[in-house]
């Protein structure tokens, strides 16, 4: 048997310690070796729980452990610098979504990727949730027809202790954008997938229920694809109490819904032997390469029938389950 990859992580906030709890599951795979912060106090405590060595720089943990994978937990406006050092340094990269503030500082990114030969991946954990799975596969073999809208909607409350909790939250420089670049960028990552490259964009941005940050806690818009498709976008941190992440997916001979990573609705068509194929853009599109994160859990199998609402038969179509077995979102 081979020897476990060796993890170190930049950056020991909040995010940091998941990732050091799925290491911790997959031991036989995985080991973290370093974990570095500029606060030494930080990553000691995730070092202390989860193993390896703090330092207080990248440049330190490279130079001392060597290891083979990057993951990047920082503020957003410093993925880049950090996921650059480590490419250079000829390492694998993982990086929190979303890959930085800027297109220009991901494309460098992706510039230091090419020259290093070696593998960069941003997490967008929710391509592999079993809902999405189902809903991409369904798009695949064209049993939604042509996808015609979808929305995307994160309706969720962040009070002001969260963003006086960090002050790099809610700022340009370091978080990128508020609502819609921290808390709904998941959700439109979806979206994208399954509709397609936008082509067009117009929307609003506002800041309603917070104070002492400089981006959004709302932000709307409309959106318009390639394939002719249109779609809605809604984000904010101002939805008290706190409702749900929502995507809704439509063609002419299906539909998706699903909320919190469950499919609540799911009704389709599936296609006869003489029905049309989807478009190569279509197919294109839905055939999103997978690459390997040694973070990320191994996937459940799934299949329509978990939907948490209703069961689709196996002519696609859907019928109420019992209100015993469902579950509130």
């Amino acid at each position: 048997m081979s020897r476990p990859h060796r993890i170190a992580i930049a950056g020991a906030g909040i995010i940091s310690k998941q990732h050091g709890i799925v290491i911790d599951q997959l031991r036989d795979e995985l080991e973290l070796v370093a974990v570095a912060d500029p606060e030494l106090a930080k990553a000691e405590a995730l070092v202390a729980e989860r193993g390896g060595r703090a330092f207080t720089t990248l440049a330190e943990a490279l130079a001392q452990t060597d290891p083979d994978i990057v993951v990047v937990c920082t503020p957003t406006g410093l993925h880049a610098d950090l996921a650059i050092e480590a490419l250079e340094a000829g390492k694998h990269v993982i990086i929190e979504k979303p890959a930085d503030v800027t297109v220009s500082r991901t494309d460098d990114i992706i510039a230091a990727q090419e020259r290093a030969g070696t593998v960069v991946t941003v997490i967008s954990q929710h391509r592999f949730d079993p809902s999405t799975e189902i809903v991409l596969a369904a798009a695949e073999r064209g049993d939604l027809g042509r996808i015609t809208s979808g929305i995307a909607s994160v309706d969720w409350w962040r009070g002001q202790s969260y963003y006086d909790s960090g002050d790099w939250r809610g700022t340009w420089a370091l978080d990128g954008g508020g609502a819609l670049m921290n808390q709904g960028v998941h959700t439109v990552d979806l979206l994208v997938a399954l509709l397609g490259r936008p082509v067009e964009v117009f929307g609003y941005t506002a800041l309603l229920a917070h104070e002492r940050i400089e981006t959004e806690d709302v932000a709307v818009g409309v959106v318009r694809f390639a394939s002719g498709a249109l779609g809605v976008i809604h984000g904010s941190t101002a939805v008290y109490p706190g409702l749900v992440a929502r995507l809704q997916v439509h063609g002419d001979r299906g539909s998706a819904v699903i909320e919190n990573d469950q499919l609540t609705y799911f009704h389709s068509t599936p296609r006869g032997p003489n029905a049309p194929r989807p478009s190569s853009d279509r197919r294109a599109r839905t055939r999103t390469r997978r690459r390997s994160s040694p973070t990320r859990r191994r996937r459940a199998r799934a299949s329509p029938d978990r939907c948490r609402t209703r069961t689709c038969t196996s002519t696609g179509t859907c019928s109420p389950r019992s209100a015993g077995r469902n579950r509130s979102a």
